[in-house]
């Protein structure tokens, strides 16, 4: 019989899938020779060849063949070993390759799979054949004398009819659901329109298995719960048969309708609304809904969902192939010098921004240093009774010039104590988060936020002394008659270890703070601002992020911000002197009482507060005003990454075989020895 015009791919074909057209073609051609010889381990009369083994590792680098296993990437070995020598030339790996990039790869692998004679035609004696010496004996009988798969063939047995390849892919996309059909029919012995859900099970992974996630293939007994009962009935079998084959489209609607939300978030409503806004005809029904939100919400029962959740649905291994399209295309520039000025660019924002916030709340911070500096034991020396008698005093003997006493040597601290404490707490995080989800326990975001804040202690005690001391000579000065110090002078006075000076309760205070203090930003931005990989936080509701997250943790390590001054102020005549954390705070509760531990809490509160809430809002303005670029736009064809002519072809590999892992998961899985019976 002659070659059918039907059959996917002639001899002419071939020679012009092997003759490179484009540079992009060429480039694919160089690239597919680099494969080969790379993994080619067969030499045989001065040429190169692959056996299955090499093959299987060109196309499917790094598999770890536990939804699709080894045997079955074989089956594509056989279609690429068109001559049957159990070796593949480098012009068969081209063919193959060039191959599995068209768009119907998967029905052109499978017809040529049952098409044995290469006639371009398919007999249901061969269909019989293959499809039986391709499954385990322990799959559900697939009955050739139904009535749909007459509908195909005809009723007469005696006529011998021929499935060209149009015919035969149409047929393969109906039989999954008449195998789904009859599957049900044989678990349900009684008749009574119900299966267990250890059979639901089953089913689905006989037909399924290869395209869910394993958190659902876990999950699929719990399908039961959806309504009263504890059996699932034909229709909820049907219904999520449906959603597995349209679940490109889901994650579509899925995309679009999140992206309209306001948080990040969507109902089963918000889904249903989207889809018929996006579609011309209903695609899902009620129960499909039902279904999707149930696998989908099985960890978040407030039946609001993100993307994360719907992640959960689809093994992340199969991706949808996308068509080339002319666009922008980004040319990213890299190396050590770039590199360096990203972290240029980086460190001045954040310069810029920590200065802005400093500036903004210093004068509350120089009220609070001066309250809790305040020692109500010695006679006479009670000058402030609030904190705002204290702003006011400051204004009235000093000026508004005193309300910044010391604000030079906080500016030129706060640059590299912001780079620090935010790169460390983000190095934290990315190395302490779950690399699949990208989730990190509250545990490990407040251990993050403390190495952060400990590293920051190398830049912050020797600002805050120099800080202090400044702060406290003016009221210094207004009584007693003596001349103001400068930075510069402090500094020499002390000397290397003095701005070490309390070190340790710089310390106490940082950890904590840090700890509470990024654990709290992140959460409120998740949590009450609903932000997500696809929603990021407006201006505003980072200012309040950030505000609120600084108000528990200055407050709660207002204590050891007390002993830190304590120990880091210049002791006058009269005063008590303290020599360490735990003398401190002896002395102090034995003097002052436990509320001592908390002066300037209130002070300390609005002046972090507000701090850290400014310098994060302008930090996000200035990356919107001034975006970092490192790349150079071109527009040019963009081709997605599985059908880029760099891939090696695992995921075209993977896809090509979608159909066949369709008729049984454990398609081509047979012992060599098992003979399994054909049925007439």
């Amino acid at each position: 019989m002659s070659q059918s015009m039907s059959s996917p791919i002639s001899a002419s074909a071939s020679l012009e899938l092997m003759r490179p057209t484009t540079s992009g073609s060429e480039n694919h051609y160089i690239k597919q020779k680099k494969v080969f010889e790379r993994f080619a381990s067969v030499e045989k009369d001065g040429q190169k060849y692959m056996n299955q083994d090499d093959f299987i590792s060109a196309i499917a680098p790094g598999e770890d063949y536990k939804k699709i296993q080894k045997e079955q990437f074989g089956i594509l070995f056989g279609i690429a070993d068109k001559d049957k020598k159990g070796l593949i030339s480098f012009q068969n790996f081209v063919i193959f390759e060039n191959l599995i990039l068209k768009p119907d790869a998967e029905y052109e692998i499978a017809f040529r799979l049952f098409d044995v004679e290469g006639k371009g035609m398919i007999t249901m004696d061969q269909f019989k054949k293959i499809l039986f010496s391709n499954v385990t004996s322990d799959s559900v009988p697939f009955d050739f004398d139904c009535e749909w798969l007459k509908l195909y063939v005809g009723r007469d047995p005696g006529r011998k009819h021929e499935l060209a390849y149009e015919e035969f892919t149409q047929l393969l996309k109906g039989l999954q659901a008449e195998r789904l059909r009859q599957e049900f029919k044989f678990y349900d012995k009684e008749g009574s329109g119900y299966i267990t859900p250890d059979n639901f099970k089953k089913i689905i992974l006989s037909i399924a298995r290869h395209k869910i996630s394993d958190y659902v293939t876990e999950q699929l007994p719990t399908l039961c719960n959806i309504y009263a009962g504890n059996k699932i009935n034909y229709a909820s079998v049907v219904a999520f048969h449906n959603i597995v084959r349209q679940m490109d489209m889901v994650e579509r609607i899925v995309h679009k309708a999140i992206s309209e939300s306001s948080d990040g978030k969507i109902t089963k409503n918000d889904f249903l609304n989207t889809a018929s806004r996006e579609t011309r005809f209903s695609l899902f029904t009620p129960l499909e809904a039902d279904i999707i939100f149930h696998f989908a919400g099985l960890g978040n029962p407030s039946g609001r969902l993100s993307r994360r959740d719907f992640a959960q649905l689809l093994d992340p291994k199969w991706e949808r192939r996308e068509t080339p399209t002319v666009k922008k295309q980004t040319k990213k520039h890299t190396g050590i010098g770039w590199e360096i000025l990203h972290q240029i660019y980086s460190f001045a924002l954040g310069s810029v921004a920590g200065a802005v916030g400093a500036t903004v709340v210093y004068p509350i911070d120089l009220v609070k240093t001066r309250m809790q500096n305040q020692r109500s034991r010695v006679v006479g020396e009670l000058l402030y009774r609030n904190s705002i008698d204290c702003f006011q005093k400051v204004v009235k003997n000093e000026g508004i010039k005193g309300l910044y006493s010391g604000l030079g040597p906080q500016l030129v601290g706060v640059a590299p104590e912001k780079a620090i404490k935010l790169t460390v707490n983000d190095l934290m995080r990315s190395l302490l988060k779950n690399k699949d989800t990208g989730f990190i326990p509250l545990h490990y975001e407040i251990i993050s936020g403390g190495v952060a804040g400990g590293c920051q202690v190398i830049f912050t005690n020797p600002l805050e002394i120099v800080k202090i001391r400044l702060q406290i000579q003016g009221e210094i000065a207004k009584n007693v008659d003596i001349p103001r110090k400068s930075a510069v002078q402090i500094v020499k006075e002390l000397g290397l270890f003095g701005l070490y000076r309390g070190a340790s309760a710089c310390l106490l205070r940082d950890i904590p703070f840090s700890g509470i203090y990024f654990s709290t930003y992140a959460h409120i931005k998740k949590d009450f601002f609903g932000e997500t990989p696809d929603k990021k936080c407006s201006i505003v509701e980072l200012l309040i992020a950030g505000a609120a997250a600084g108000m528990p943790a200055a407050y709660l390590t207002t204590p050891a911000d007390v002993i830190k001054t304590r120990l880091q102020v210049e002791t006058r005549k009269g005063q008590t002197s303290y020599n360490g954390i735990f003398d401190a705070c002896k002395k102090i509760f034995r003097e002052e009482g436990f509320a001592a531990f908390y002066k300037g809490g209130a002070a300390r509160v609005f002046r972090s507060s507000p701090q850290f809430g400014t310098t994060l809002m302008v930090y996000e303005l200035l990356q919107r005003l001034i975006p970092w670029s490192s790349s150079e736009e071109q527009v040019g064809k963009v081709v997605s990454a599985v059908t880029d002519t760099g891939d090696l072809g695992y995921l075209k590999s993977r896809n090509a075989l979608k159909i066949l892992l369709d008729l049984d998961y454990k398609f081509g899985v047979v012992p060599k020895n098992v003979n399994i019976p054909i049925p007439a």
